[in-house]
């Protein structure tokens, strides 16, 4: 945990793995955006995170994540494992996958997936969002509000409690 911790301090010292302009300037918009266009710019954001340039490993992560949804966890697993291998810089498919861990209780596995994400994505809320919340469950609210709060500096209009 003290390693995502690290990683979430130093978000703004590093570059995310995959060069995205189009990304840099969503992130300059959601930071200075009225907070009624806020939801379209952090959709814009989830949208690229969502993209592949590869369409088998996009498509792959578009099954897993309907996977997840509807409540087929061993295959949505199954899928984001095998998408992780071919794809091992595509920082959202970690992610969710991460995510599916935490709805599983595996939170060894979880954290070790969130780390990845944030090496990859250093701007990743919805990571930081994600380890806050393990931070809670072990009672450890310095360090969840410090996870919030780096969350907010990046994308200041959250409505999530401290």
């Amino acid at each position: 945990m003290i390693e995502i911790l690290r990683l979430i301090s130093s978000y703004r010292a590093r570059r995310p793995a995959r060069a995205c302009l189009f990304l840099d300037d969503l992130f300059r918009r959601l930071a200075r955006c009225e907070p009624t266009r806020a939801s379209e710019t952090e959709d814009r954001i989830w949208d690229v995170w969502m993209h592949h340039p590869h369409r088998g490993a996009q498509r792959a992560l578009d099954l897993a994540t309907g996977d997840i949804a509807a409540r087929r966890y061993d295959i949505a697993e199954t899928r984001l494992t095998l998408l992780l291998r071919r794809a091992p810089d595509f920082a959202e498919a970690w992610h969710k996958r991460a995510a599916l861990y935490y709805l599983l209780g595996r939170d060894r596995e979880c954290l070790q997936d969130l780390e990845r994400t944030l090496e990859l994505e250093p701007r990743h809320f919805g990571a930081m969002l994600h380890f806050a919340e393990i931070l809670r469950s072990l009672h450890a609210e310095a360090e969840a509000r410090f996870a919030v709060q780096a969350a907010r500096s990046i994308h200041p209009h959250l409505t999530i409690p401290d």
